[in-house]
């Protein structure tokens, strides 16, 4: 008899905890199976890193946690829950930043942790100290992280208030002592995988590098070369082009150069592999400036029965990027059909989980998305969960009428998957800038380019979603791209459950959909305000008036992307996607609370296992579904 499966596992604060599937998997070659595995441990590897990046304090505060945790014997009940509690949310966000980049504060006091620590150091527990004095000077260092909410308030903070920049604003750890001033003439050798400190009033990066006989070791050397180890085992199991490419990763991660960094990104986007992974320092959105790498691990592989809509839609980029709304100055010609797979997660860390994203499109160089394409990823089982655990009652609380509701629960997966599908495939790799630009479109843009380039990506979904020629291919009609533009438009109002504080999102994708949801009920009026029963709503009056400003807007970011208009980026971003009604937002924080609508679903990742015989050749690789949040994260950092 076949059970149901369960995917809810736990709820922490408004994070849904969900156990993930990877549906497929047996069915794997063996060599793709071993690969996979080898692929997965390097991503673990390197896990770490992303915690360090997020706070200075980071990786101490969460050995602590985890210790107290496990060498728990006579320490309160009452302290070991809250402990545990704020520990998953650690883990959740890899940090001690969460919902709009805010600080987690937990619910314990500083004493709390103080008698925990002691109890668990007595327990034989290992914080990297040798007595309890020590212990103490550790609390003592670590207090304002953990307790004050308003020392190193925002994990990015992209708007500061007079008087600070955007880094001096920010509480992560890609700069030590440096000040947005400080940076003014000096270049960056890797821009992407250092930390930028000021020492002896000197400006240096310290990079992140295994190092070789040649170069010396740099930041996370000894992660770096775990990294190092797991892809060497995983390349004899990989097919000739994606071999080519782990060469070049490992390279990179052992020297850090850009160059190496770049070589790998072009062989890797030439590559279509059946199992896939991304690893090493990639999105930058957690850096203020726009320009430091999150590190990250993914492993995925090819979801064969939803593939070929993405493959059809690929193919045709030349002909969607000739319908594009912009000025003809700003379109590719002669474009390569890019690489477009639907997938079956096996594993996020870092940059990529415990909470996934449902789309990526990489690499993100403008130069070489233009030369040599991209590569885009959307991930099924990912996609789904929204559906399967809480659409229908969101839908039913924040849809204005009854058709509303059940054009969602009609159409709503699938307008949402092909949303995803758009603005990775499409959306990403399109356009193309000035020649007068001689640097990447990020470097003009500075903190407002991610913002802008997930609006546009959006915005070119939204536009393309009534094309004939797509509807055919995704056998689709018009009350998709209806349904979706319905949804895009409530799907504001609902995002402003995640401003627990302030009025203001930090977020770069939050802030890109705000400025477009906002620029439509200004500019077309094609989105109403409805009050009803005390309630407001966002409902869309005009399908094609939003359409015609969907693509005014899009004509207009594209613009301000390939001319490198830093001003015209600020000013669209700060007066249409910063800012948030806080009347709105206390109202839906309370709609959202009645109806136990989480914030963010947070996952726990299928395990792999290698099977062996007597002799120890690998046989198979088992794959299970642990179903416990906390085990597996405590895998995850060698505690059991």
């Amino acid at each position: 008899m076949k059970t149901e499966r369960g995917y809810l596992l736990e709820k922490v604060d408004k994070v849904a905890i969900v156990q993930l599937y990877a549906d497929g998997f047996e069915d794997l070659s063996l060599d793709d199976k071993i690969l996979a595995y080898y692929l997965y441990r390097a991503a673990v590897a390197g896990r770490d890193i992303t915690y360090d990046q997020i706070h200075r304090h980071g990786l101490a505060i969460r050995n602590m946690l985890e210790e107290i945790i496990t060498h728990s014997h006579g320490i309160d009940e009452a302290i070991l829950e809250k402990t545990a509690h704020y520990l998953k949310l650690f883990w959740v966000f890899n940090g001690n930043y969460g919902t709009n980049s805010r600080k987690i504060v937990p619910k314990f006091s500083f004493e709390d942790l103080a008698s925990a620590s002691k109890a668990a150091l007595s327990n034989g527990a290992q914080f990297g100290i040798r007595n309890q004095s020590e212990l103490e000077e550790m609390l003592s260092k670590v207090k304002r992280t953990i307790f004050d909410q308003d020392f190193e308030p925002i994990l990015a903070n992209k708007s500061p208030e007079e008087g600070e920049d955007v880094i001096t604003a920010s509480g992560n750890n890609y700069y030590e002592g440096v000040s947005l001033k400080d940076l003014e003439g000096f270049e960056e050798k890797y821009p992407l995988n250092s930390k930028v400190i000021k020492k002896d009033g000197k400006i240096a990066e310290l990079v992140y590098r295994a190092g070789t006989d040649q170069i010396p070791k740099g930041l996370y050397s000894k992660e770096l070369n775990q990294v190092i180890d797991y892809l060497k085992k995983a390349m004899p199991f990989a097919k000739q082009g994606q071999r080519r490419a782990l060469e070049h990763l490992i390279r990179y991660f052992k020297t850090g150069e850009p160059t190496d960094f770049e070589k790998y990104n072009i062989d890797w986007v030439k590559d279509s592999p059946t199992v896939e992974t991304i690893n090493g320092f990639i999105e930058v959105y957690n850096d203020a400036r726009g320009a430091k790498g999150e590190f990250e691990g993914m492993v995925c592989f090819v979801d064969k029965k939803t593939n070929q809509v993405m493959k059809n839609i690929a193919n045709l980029a030349q002909y969607f990027e000739d319908k594009a709304p912009w000025d003809d100055k700003y379109k590719k010609r002669n474009i390569t059909a890019p690489v477009a797979n639907a997938v079956t997660l096996l594993l996020g860390v870092g940059g990529e989980g415990p909470i996934s994203v449902l789309g990526i499109n990489l690499p993100d160089a403008q130069n070489i998305r233009e030369t040599y394409g991209s590569k885009n990823f959307i991930l099924t089982n990912v996609s789904g969960v929204r559906y399967k655990l809480d659409a229908e009652k969101t839908a039913r609380e924040f849809a204005l009428t009854e058709e509303e509701v059940k054009l969602d629960q009609l159409l709503g997966e699938k307008a949402d998957l092909l949303h995803t599908t758009l603005h990775e495939i499409l959306g990403h790799g399109s356009g193309k800038v000035s020649q007068r630009l001689k640097k990447d479109p990020a470097d003009y843009l500075q903190e407002y380019y991610s913002a802008m380039e997930e609006a546009r990506s959006d915005l070119v979904a939204l536009w393309h979603i009534f094309d004939e020629k797509l509807m055919g291919l995704a056998d689709i009609d018009e009350r998709c791209g209806e349904a979706l533009y319905r949804y895009y438009a409530r799907a504001d109002l609902l995002r402003l459950r995640t401003v627990k504080q302030g009025d203001r999102l930090e977020k770069d994708h939050a802030r890109g959909r705000h400025m477009i949801v906002s620029y439509l009920k200004d500019k077309t009026k094609a989105i109403d305000v409805v009050e009803r029963d005390g309630k407001v709503y966002l409902s869309v009056n005009d399908i094609q008036k939003m359409k015609q400003g969907v693509g005014e807007l899009l004509s207009t970011i594209m613009s301000i992307k390939a001319e490198g208009n830093y001003q015209e980026a600020k000013r669209l971003v700060e007066r249409y996607g910063v800012r948030v009604n806080t009347q709105w937002r206390d109202q839906v924080v309370r709609r959202a609370e009645a109806i136990d609508l989480p914030d963010h679903y947070a996952f726990v990742m299928p395990e792999l296992e290698l099977v062996t015989d007597r002799s120890g050749k690998i046989t198979d690789v088992k794959i299970s579904y642990p179903q416990d949040f906390t085990k597996q994260q405590l895998r995850y950092s060698g505690k059991i």
